[in-house]
């Protein structure tokens, strides 16, 4: 069963049990790190459920190699503050491997605790480049692409599809948002085909945006292109709406959560994000989905197939390096591929996702529409 225990756990119908529990040497510990609560939950409790309804089919299925796993949930709350916290916890309770963290100012935050402890961290939405490309953390892999692919995308479309000369880019000083502006900052001034107008950040949490929305239109931007989270971005639109300033918005995968489009409302209509690809043909991401509908009874959000095939990756790893060794668990993630809700997935050295990537959408009649 060993070998072919993720093909038996992906094909098999949804076991609803509660895992046996034994001793603390007698399970593998599983962590999930992430926003769990406050603005930004809507990013963390789908990971949470991913991890469930994987562990709950693996359990079912015998756990791997005679041991079940156990699942420990933490909440940073997108805070890298927090995080630190959360990580320092899930290592003195003797966690094996996390799902985790969902930001990226979050995960960098924890990566060096769970480095010295020697424990595998795999995110399915920190997106920050130096996460993989520093080299600073080599007990870290994710299963979404970095954010110099994301604004790559962002700015083809913005000046290939739309034809825009003039671009205001906005972020909101954060790790993941700063870091994605700064890209798309290069890629449009080595494009040769636009001038970059206004490049500045904004405050997390502020409540009026006026002041950034006037700056826009000054700059006779044809556009804007917004680094951060869907918090600030729903008010940005909403005040760029109120102020009648028609350019239009493009953002990243932060900002594509239907929590932006239930919060900025009509003023979300038009709105460009981009995000993971499109992925529902896959028969895996269709059995995941229902799977989920069938446990919580509803549709799965953000970062719920990410995290699904986050889950699959490192589980398969632990059960074909038969270890938790975090030598030996990279070394099974660069050399076995994983059939996923995302693809046929494997990793690289550096712990980026090989066959993972990013398209542009588009709110249409109040939902997110790949273009």
């Amino acid at each position: 069963m060993k070998k072919k225990l993720f093909l038996a756990a992906a094909a098999m119908c949804l076991a609803i049990s509660v895992p046996v529990a034994g001793s603390a040497a007698d399970t593998i510990k599983f962590g999930v790190a992430g926003a769990h609560s406050g603005d930004l939950a809507s990013y963390g409790l789908p990971t949470v459920n991913a991890a469930k309804i994987v562990i709950e089919k693996v359990n079912a299925n015998g756990g791997i190699n005679g041991k079940m796993v156990e699942l420990l949930v933490e909440d940073d709350v997108c805070k890298p503050e927090v995080a630190t916290n959360t990580a320092t916890k899930l290592v003195s309770e003797g966690v094996n491997v996390v799902l985790g963290h969902i930001c990226s100012g979050a995960t960098k935050a924890a990566l060096p605790i769970y480095k010295n402890a020697g424990v595998l961290v795999m995110s399915p939405s920190a997106t920050n480049p130096d996460l993989t490309q520093s080299g600073e953390y080599p007990n870290f892999a994710r299963t979404i692409a970095p954010d110099d692919a994301q604004a790559k995308v962002d700015v083809e479309f913005a000046l290939n599809t739309l034809g825009y000369t003039k671009i205001a880019v906005v972020h909101d000083k954060g790790d993941y948002g700063k870091g994605f502006a700064e890209f798309a900052k290069k890629f449009l001034e080595d494009s040769g085909k636009a001038e970059v107008v206004l490049f500045e950040g904004v405050t997390p949490g502020a409540v009026d945006y006026s002041a950034i929305v006037q700056k826009i239109k000054q700059s006779g931007a044809e556009a804007v292109m917004f680094g951060g989270y869907h918090p600030e971005a729903s008010k940005i639109i909403g005040m760029m709406r109120k102020k009648r300033l028609k350019v239009d918005f493009i953002s990243d995968d932060g900002v594509k959560d239907n929590t932006f489009i239930k919060v900025a409302g009509k003023d979300s209509e038009g709105a460009y994000a981009s995000g993971p690809k499109d992925t529902t043909k896959n028969p895996l991401s269709i059995q995941a989905v229902e799977e989920h509908k069938k446990m919580f009874g509803t549709d799965p959000g953000a970062f719920f197939e990410n995290a699904y095939s986050a889950t699959l990756a490192m589980l398969n790893a632990i059960d074909k390096a038969d270890s938790t060794d975090l030598d030996a668990l990279k070394k099974a993630l660069q050399t076995e591929k994983v059939d996923t809700p995302i693809g046929n997935i494997y990793f690289d050295e550096k712990g980026d996702a090989i066959g993972v990537g990013f398209s542009v959408y588009q709110v249409k009649n109040g939902e997110f529409v790949e273009l």
